[in-house]
């Protein structure tokens, strides 16, 4: 099975989100944007993992989760991997959490390769809500875009637990929450 860690914004802020966006989305109909419903923060993407790893999974990443406290985060900012000019991936940035939430993001993929999830991602983490992607393949210039959306200033949201989830792939993608772990650490 296909499985990510994440955090998982609340109802209101991406509800701000929702708003913002919603008015770009006929203007960028070369973009696929990503369904709201689906919307998170990938702190670690695990790829493909058996489930008989699960278990180990389940201690590793609840140890992990269990040393960082709860942070005070929000979405600032557009972006776009690889650039703007060449737009793969729009994006929102998020604030908040200092060195914490990329330390956490780092201890939950080395707790999940102890675990066996030997297919972790390499990249460098880089805290982002994905909210659409090119259709094609060579990037858009969605300077525009990234441009309407870097004065972007979310209200501020408490991330106080991390989510192992399950992508299902398809026509129509969607997660399932396969558990949860509180943020447990002291600040």
């Amino acid at each position: 099975m296909r499985l990510f860690v994440a955090l998982s914004p609340p109802p209101e802020a991406l509800a701000e989100v929702a708003e913002v966006v919603g008015s770009h989305r006929d203007e960028w109909p070369e973009l696929r944007w990503v369904a709201p419903q689906t919307w998170h923060v990938t702190l670690s993407f695990l790829g493909e993992v058996s489930e008989d790893v699960l278990p180990a999974l389940d201690v590793r990443l609840r140890r992990a989760a269990g040393r960082y406290p709860p942070m005070t985060l929000s979405f600032e900012g557009g972006g776009a991997f690889s650039s703007a000019a060449r737009a793969r991936v729009v994006w929102l940035g998020l604030r908040g959490g200092g060195s914490g939430l990329s330390r956490l993001a780092a201890s939950l993929a080395a707790g999940a390769q102890r675990a066996g999830a030997v297919h972790t991602d390499r990249k460098p983490f880089h805290p982002h809500l994905t909210l659409a992607r090119a259709r094609p393949r060579t990037g858009v210039d969605a300077r525009p875009l990234v441009d309407s959306l870097s004065s972007f200033a979310g209200t501020p949201w408490r991330a106080d637990s991390v989510h192992l989830m399950r992508s299902h792939l398809g026509p129509s993608v969607r997660y399932e929450t396969l558990e949860s772990w509180p943020l447990a650490g002291r600040d």
